[in-house]
Order: structure tokens, then sequence, then C-alpha cells
């Protein structure tokens, strides 16, 4: 623990880590509280592109604490930053909530539903088959398909619900061309938190709750990796990887006891 401890930074997970849905984790508040009043830089990485960092300081507000937006980094924002170096004023037919066109149009990336270079797709609620039509007949027609995830499931208050990967499976399967995915285990993901807070790998431990996306994220960006068995991963589930965490604690209140 103390070695833990003695880290300058922290990537966190959210979904499983810090909350469920609306439900604050037992801990997390004794956990966020020592990392601002220990001056640890830190930042909430997370793999739902549905809210915008202000709307998750403001979620996190609701729940009793107080993290300013800057400390928040998203798979959308990951995202349209990703597409914009790679072909800087295209456009984009989106599936997916408001934060992540926003993000999208924050790096000068515009909608398209004609002709668009690329087809994206995020969680959403308004998800239904004439989009998936219009996604398929886009990509077919040369549009590259681009995931801001690859989660099949997340953990919400109502349990395990379905997340982009499952989302972007059918447009897979009808046209035939696999997704890229820009978000964890993609390692752009932690290069973008380090950069963030300016801060060696060595330096900072990863906290997830997923073995196949934060922790294989953090193995191959050399960074000490921190399971928590809050989420999605149980301990019986560690065995079936081929690799494993640094740390296992059963949440992240574990750090402090």
């Amino acid at each position: 623990m103390k070695e833990l401890l003695d880290k300058s930074g922290f990537i966190c997970d959210m979904d499983g880590v810090i909350y469920h849905g609306n439900k604050i984790l037992d801990g997390v508040a004794d956990f966020v509280n020592w990392l601002i009043n220990n001056n640890k830089r830190f930042v909430f990485l997370t793999n739902s592109p549905e809210k915008t960092p202000h709307e998750l300081s403001m979620k996190l507000e609701r729940m009793g604490l107080k993290v300013s937006a800057d400390h928040f980094y998203t798979s959308a924002m990951a995202t349209a930053s990703f597409l914009s170096s790679q072909n800087p004023g295209c456009t984009a037919y989106v599936i997916g909530e408001a934060a992540l066109t926003k993000a999208l149009y924050d790096q000068g990336i515009y909608m398209n539903d004609v002709n668009p270079d690329y087809v994206v797709v995020g969680e959403t609620r308004t998800y239904n088959f004439e989009k998936i039509e219009k996604a398929i007949e886009l990509v077919n027609n040369g549009a590259k398909l681009i995931g801001a995830n690859p989660d099949i499931t997340g953990p919400t208050e109502r349990g395990v619900m379905p997340a982009t990967g499952s989302l972007i499976a059918p447009i897979e399967i009808a046209t035939g061309k696999k997704a890229y995915f820009v978000g964890k285990p993609n390692p752009l993901m932690l290069r973008h938190g380090l950069k963030k807070i300016d801060c060696h790998s060595e330096e900072i431990a990863f906290i997830g709750d997923r073995m196949d996306t934060d922790i294989i994220a953090g193995i191959e960006s050399n960074v000490d990796t921190v399971l928590v068995l809050t989420g999605v991963t149980s301990v019986e589930d560690i065995d079936k990887f081929p690799y494993r965490p640094k740390y296992i604690l059963n949440g992240v209140g574990d750090l402090l006891k």
C-alpha cells in the first residue's frame, strides 16, 4: 500500500470504480478527498462518451464530491482528437449522445449524413433500426467505422447493460467491416491521461474494474495496474486472462485502510 500511496499521480476509471450509474461506491469519497488533500495529480479516464467533463463534474457534485471539469477525460474526447489528427476537417455520421457530437465539433469535425468520412458510434439511449440502416449504408459507401470504445457491456445501478461494442456489432456484421476502437484498451487513452496530468508512466497507478480494457491498457502502457472488484471483473475471472494486475483491491477505499 505504501508503494501505491507514494505515487505522484493516479488515473482512474469511473464506471465500476467511482460509481454505478448514480450511486457512489463505498470508500470513494475518502479516496477522492485524499487525492485532493495530498496534492496528487489525477484524472478520471472514462470509456463512456455520454457526458462532457462538465457534466461528469456536476454528477460527482450531486454525489457530494467537488472535482473540477479539468480532471476528466472521456473516450468522446479521445475519439475526436484521433479523427482530427488523422483527417483534419473531416465529417462524421454519429450514433451517440450530445457529448460525443460536441467533442467532435470542438475538434472541427462536423456532422454529415450524406457522404461522411466516418461513421462514429458511442453509447446512446436513442439507438434504433433506422440509424443502424443509415450507418450500414454509409459504411458500404466508403465511410470508415469508428467506435468510441470496445466495451460490450458496462456496469449500472440496474446491473450490466450493453455498451458500444454491442451497439456497433450489427453494423460490423452487416458490412463485413471491422471498427477501429479509440477507447481503452487502446493505449491512446492512457497516453492522453498521462499528458493531462504531466506524469511519466512509472510515477502513476491506473485503477480500473475491467481486465479486458483497463488492466491490459495499463500493462501495455507500462503502468502499475490496480484492479478493483466493484465493477465488471470478479476475483474468479482473473485467472481466465493470461496477464494479471499488479494490485487487487475490493474497492478504492482499501487504499486508505
